[in-house]
């Protein structure tokens, strides 16, 4: 498959989600750019801001199966995995599978659920595999989460672990709408107070069955420049190294990062990579895998500013 395909295959998928939401063109280029690589995003809103729908919609125009997961304190992991059933008739145990097998995975309001399950995700998002009872089942190359969470709740809310976080590509910040924007959600969608239905749309399947490992395999070919691995190099041992951050980027943060820069110059229409992809990608890669020094937070700084101190003052190859 050449890049010219997997550029009008995305185009295709931006079309049929635009039907359905209004606005949000980076967060889809992000949402792109993950699906494209294979990585699990996390999409953080106030309510309201169409994190559901937007996962839906995307959801929609691909050939995957959909599967959801109501994320709720009293959730266990074997409502997610499944677990193995007696059944008297054949005197043997019978696999019960869980919500979790399926291609694409909406964990909504996935902070809503304890430690124990959101524990659950950690070796599904991984590896692909989840084993009950011993046994490893696969869930496929095409296995993907799109989780959701509400910052502003904090009553009857977990936050998720660092080794949960670091497991999810990108974190995303959804805003709220411009002007706008905002008016034609409400010339589109304000004729009644429930959630617009899908159906209502008619979104197309555009991206066939069986066509995602294919997508990411071409795009696993584009060469970086040496120039350029030592400046992703720099940028995530920079927030080792800052002051203000306890806490600094993983090795996993720079294998993301390289990877995602490849599949967003994609869909920039470029077949090779540019310091600039990385200045874009670096926040929402970075953002949720560091940690905020004490004398950091009490001077209110956040996490994007600082990344965008360290982008500033790293050497970028010309």
């Amino acid at each position: 498959m050449d890049l010219d395909e997997i550029r009008q295959t995305a185009e295709n998928l931006r079309r049929e989600v635009r039907k359905a939401i209004v606005g949000q063109d980076e967060v889809v280029e992000l949402m792109l750019t993950s699906l494209l690589v294979g990585g699990h995003i996390l999409l953080e809103g106030v309510p309201g801001t169409a994190k559901t729908l937007l996962a839906r919609s995307f959801a929609a125009g691909m050939a995957l199966h959909f599967g959801r997961i109501q994320f709720t304190p009293d959730l266990m992991p074997g409502d997610i995995l499944g677990t193995n059933l007696f059944n008297f008739q054949t005197n043997s145990f019978v696999l019960s599978r869980g919500p979790i097998f399926t291609q694409l995975l909406l964990a909504d309001e996935i902070n809503r659920a304890p430690p124990k399950t959101q524990a659950a995700l950690l070796q599904s998002m991984n590896e692909r595999t989840v084993t009950i009872d011993g046994a490893d089942l696969a869930l496929g190359e095409e296995f993907m989460v799109v989780a959701t969470q509400n910052p502003i709740e904090q009553q009857g809310t977990y936050p998720l672990p660092e080794a949960q976080l670091d497991r999810f590509l990108f974190k995303i910040i959804l805003d709220y709408p411009t002007r706008d924007e905002e008016r034609e959600i409400l010339a589109r969608h304000g004729h009644s107070s429930a959630m617009p239905r899908l159906e209502d749309f008619a979104l197309e399947k555009v991206v066939a069955a069986g066509i995602l490992p294919v997508m990411r395999q071409t795009i696993a070919g584009i060469r970086l420049s040496d120039t350029l691995i030592d400046y992703i190099v720099d940028v995530i041992r920079g927030t080792r190294e800052h002051r203000s951050f306890e806490v600094g980027g993983s090795p996993r943060a720079g294998n993301m990062l390289a990877a995602a820069v490849r599949a967003y110059a994609v869909l920039q229409g470029r077949d090779f990579v540019i310091p600039d992809d990385v200045k874009t990608l670096a926040p929402p890669v970075l953002r949720h895998r560091v940690m905020l020094s004490p004398s950091a937070e009490i001077e209110g700084l956040n996490s994007d500013r600082i990344i965008a101190e360290i982008l500033d003052r790293t050497a970028a190859p010309r």
